[in-house]
């Protein structure tokens, strides 16, 4: 996989490119991340990339030409081009693992008021946001995004049994984790988990991320139980757990 990334600001990016998972992935080649200054392909001797919006108000809008040319540039026959918004659609599991088997995605940064809607109806394939908030720009979200999907990139991550565990791939948030010791000052891990008992820890874990969905996250419950309430629904599934326990 291949992702370049079109920025006001690629200074932000060095510290969380180069650490951690994303660093092994592009040292192994697993994916190949570039990260390029929009005002290189600005045609204004001063490198200005913006300017005021037609019909008023206030900020400032990035203007077309830079976009245009520098996608036009980076883009190829697999390109995906990706504009970090909030206006566009919520980022979630799902649709990382769909941009992860991507051959190559080209991410727009956001800035200012906004792009100009012509580039945005013209070239951009995928309008993604972090959520109903607004921030400076679009590197951080461009940051999260990078890190989501690299990470489900096939071997990328050593044991992929790591990934069908976590939150929201089974349409529920992940169940409670301990280590050693199993006693921290006075702090005891649930006896179920030392038990050795590989059906009894499943039946537990499926229970605990169930009792921790309904009252953190009641709002996943509803796609996974039909037209049932969430509260209703997880009664009835906790019930079929404490039947299959006994």
């Amino acid at each position: 996989m291949r992702i370049d990334i079109l920025t006001l600001f690629p200074g932000m990016f060095e510290g969380v490119l180069g650490e951690s998972i994303i660093k092994r992935a592009r040292k192994a080649g697993k994916v190949d991340i570039r990260v390029h200054n929009l005002r290189d392909w600005t045609d204004d001797k001063h490198k200005k990339v913006d300017d005021k919006p037609f019909g008023g108000g206030p900020g400032m809008v990035i203007k077309p030409q830079p976009l245009f040319d520098a996608v036009g540039d980076l883009k190829t026959k697999s390109s995906r081009v990706v504009l970090m918004t909030p206006q566009g659609k919520r980022l979630d599991q799902p649709a990382a693992k769909k941009m992860s088997g991507y051959k190559h995605i080209i991410i727009v940064c956001g800035h200012y008021e906004g792009i100009d809607e012509r580039f945005r109806k013209k070239l951009v394939t995928d309008e993604i946001s972090l959520g109903d908030f607004v921030l400076t720009g679009g590197e951080i979200p461009a940051m999260a995004l990078v890190d989501s999907v690299v990470r489900l990139v096939p071997g990328v991550v050593g044991d992929k049994g790591s990934l069908e565990h976590e939150s929201f791939e089974s349409g529920l948030l992940e169940y409670p984790q301990y280590t050693r010791p199993a006693d921290f000052r006075g702090l005891k891990v649930p006896d179920v988990l030392l038990s050795g008992d590989h059906n009894k820890i499943d039946v537990w874990r499926r229970k605990m991320a169930l009792s921790r969905t309904r009252s953190r996250r009641p709002d996943m419950l509803s796609p996974a139980f039909g037209a049932r309430s969430p509260a209703s629904a997880g009664k009835s599934r906790l019930s079929g757990i404490n039947k299959e326990k006994k």
